[in-house]
């Protein structure tokens, strides 16, 4: 398995996207204003067991993707990229797969995605599927909500997700 990484903009900074030969695997947003360094890719690089490349272009379909979703278009990034889930397992697996059902604009609780993930009472897990996704923002966890409709947090960032969430309203 080869994998090769791109970095696509957001209005957040710059993500890195890592591909693998099935498709993205991995698609993180920078704590930092600058996503070339090195533990960005030492982190991937780990989990993977491997080190992508440097591929430019690699990303330039998810940069279109990205542009028309905070353009305000309803893109369903599943439904235009290949996911290659190898970074998420088990449950969370189950989970991320469900939450990315969940229609644009539209918000599930923690509790509701465990019951449709097949697991009611594993709300908490959701949590933890969300907090640790390898797919920010292409997998809508920002949809995920507390039981009493409040967004939560998303990260350390929980202005991006009420960012996305007001994005998401704004054109229903």
């Amino acid at each position: 398995m080869t994998y090769r990484y791109d970095f696509a903009p957001t209005p957040f900074g710059d993500a890195l996207a890592v591909f693998s030969d099935e498709g993205i695997v991995s698609f993180d947003l920078s704590e930092t204003a600058d996503p070339s360094v090195p533990w960005l890719l030492e982190g991937i690089s780990s989990r993977l067991h491997a080190t992508p490349e440097p591929d430019p272009g690699a990303a330039d379909e998810l940069a279109h993707l990205l542009d028309s979703y905070f353009d305000g278009e309803r893109v369903q990034f599943d439904e235009h990229l290949r996911f290659d889930w190898r970074l998420a397992e088990g449950f969370a697996l189950m989970a991320l797969k469900t939450i990315c059902t969940i229609e644009w604009g539209e918000t599930l609780s923690y509790g509701e995605v465990a019951v449709l993930a097949g697991h009611p009472g594993a709300a908490r897990a959701v949590g933890t599927a969300c907090r640790l996704t390898p797919f920010s923002i292409i997998v809508p966890v920002h949809r995920v909500v507390r039981s009493d409709g409040t967004p939560g947090h998303y990260g350390a960032h929980p202005e991006r997700k009420r960012y996305l969430l007001d994005l998401e309203a704004q054109r229903r």
